[in-house]
């Protein structure tokens, strides 16, 4: 018996951490504004990228203080974290120099921190 794998359930068994977004960047221009082709590599040289964020992780994480009489809750509960700007969907302009390039089942993808968002553009629902 074969499963088919799609965008959705290739991507759940990864976990991001943090304040980190994955992105899977979107095709490259091949041609200036004026209609020149440009060579392979020149995209790969830009400091700003576009892509789509596939995943984002929890968020800031703020410790809660411990206090004696607590010492019943679970380990989860004393860490909160303060959630990302960044949705699933979105997409985002960022910075290339701050990220990091990976490879998951033959595609490419940028692991981001929140920070080196600069822009992002979302459908929102009225």
């Amino acid at each position: 018996m074969t499963t088919q794998i799609t965008q959705d359930n290739k991507l759940k068994k990864l976990i991001v951490v943090g304040d980190r977004i994955l992105i899977k960047p979107t095709t490259p221009n091949e041609r200036t504004a004026s209609g020149l082709y440009l060579p392979p590599g020149v995209q790969e040289k830009e400091k700003v990228q576009w892509g789509y964020v596939m995943k984002t992780g929890p968020g800031y994480a703020l410790p809660v203080p411990a206090e004696d009489d607590d010492a019943w809750k679970p380990q989860e509960e004393k860490v909160k974290y303060i959630p990302l700007q960044v949705k699933e969907g979105d997409l985002a302009i960022f910075h290339v120099g701050a990220s990091t390039e990976i490879q998951y089942q033959e595609e490419k993808y940028f692991i981001v921190p929140q920070s080196a968002i600069l822009m992002l553009e979302r459908e929102e629902e009225f």
